[in-house]
């Protein structure tokens, strides 16, 4: 039985601290999305640019460098698990950059997934490449895959194209990394803009739906997935992010809090009817953990 770190008042937010391949096998839940942002294995003492200074990249022990054949292991491992607690009609969402997402994409074939879209971010304001020997590096991947090859998947069609003024909605999405808005509790060091996870939620999930994250961090797929109407089950093995992540979901107890974000969310904004980003599903009992 896995013990709850965190939960929200309504039960549409819970959070479990501890290492993700354990807590997968702890419970018996099905979800109707995972999104993943493993480690990209990156953190072996590089440099980038921010703010007009040069600073260290590296995040921490979780992201250490690891062999190819060690990579890929571990994502055969944590995607066979993810596999497990989808349902036959869910889909994951899994971000990387070329480091780690061809890794992703061979496990994902070799395990049974149909992979439906590899989606472009193109960030709007990407740092600068401080050696200039070669092209800035703009962009990183979202995998689209659903667990099972013939039963067929939720796609939110027609919402898409409305929110990209009419016209089909393409796999290359233009936002900008995280602005200071969503760090007012704090920042992780590999957080991702509430803006894309909107998206991935409101493409592939209806209202109440549940939606799982294994590397939870600050848990903006959480509070996305809340933003949006959904429910949200996210695993964290450090104690520091957790903390965070309950402070961001209280932050959002505040009507005035909850309001600014969906303010600053195009996709949330453009909707006629914010209905359902406000559906009350404190009925819903059913909790993962």
């Amino acid at each position: 039985m896995v013990q709850s770190y965190y939960k929200s008042s309504n039960n549409d937010f819970a959070l479990a601290h501890g290492d993700c391949f354990k807590l997968l096998k702890d419970f018996d839940f099905k979800f109707d999305m995972i999104f993943a942002d493993p480690p990209y294995f990156l953190s072996n003492g590089g440099i980038s640019l921010q703010r007009g200074k040069v600073v260290c990249v590296d995040k921490g022990d979780w992201d250490k460098g690891k062999s190819q054949e060690d990579m890929l292991a571990f994502n055969m491992e944590w995607l066979r698990l993810c596999r497990d607690k989808l349902k036959d009609n869910g889909t994951i969402w899994i971000s990387g950059t070329y480091h780690n997402i061809f890794s992703v994409a061979n496990c994902l074939t070799e395990l049974g997934y149909k992979i439906l879209n590899v989606v472009t971010w193109q960030k709007t304001n990407p740092p600068a490449n401080i050696s200039c020997r070669f092209f800035t590096y703009s962009t990183e991947f979202v995998i689209w895959a659903r667990k099972m090859q013939k039963i067929p998947h939720k796609f939110n069609y027609d919402l898409m194209k409305e929110l990209n003024d009419g016209k089909q909605m393409t796999d290359v999405w233009r936002m900008p990394a995280i602005g200071r808005w969503e760090k007012t509790c704090g920042k992780h060091p590999t957080q991702k803009p509430l803006r894309l996870l909107v998206r991935m939620i409101l493409a592939s999930t209806n209202q109440g739906d549940w939606i799982l994250d294994p590397f939870s961090g600050s848990s903006t797929t959480g509070i996305a997935a809340n933003l949006c109407g959904r429910r949200f089950a996210g695993l964290e093995q450090e104690e520091d992010f957790c903390k965070l992540s309950k402070a961001r979901r209280e932050e959002i107890e505040s009507l005035e809090n909850y309001a600014n974000l969906l303010n600053h969310i195009e996709d949330l904004h453009r909707l006629k009817d914010y209905s359902m980003a406000n559906e009350d599903i404190s009925d819903y009992n059913q909790m993962p953990f």
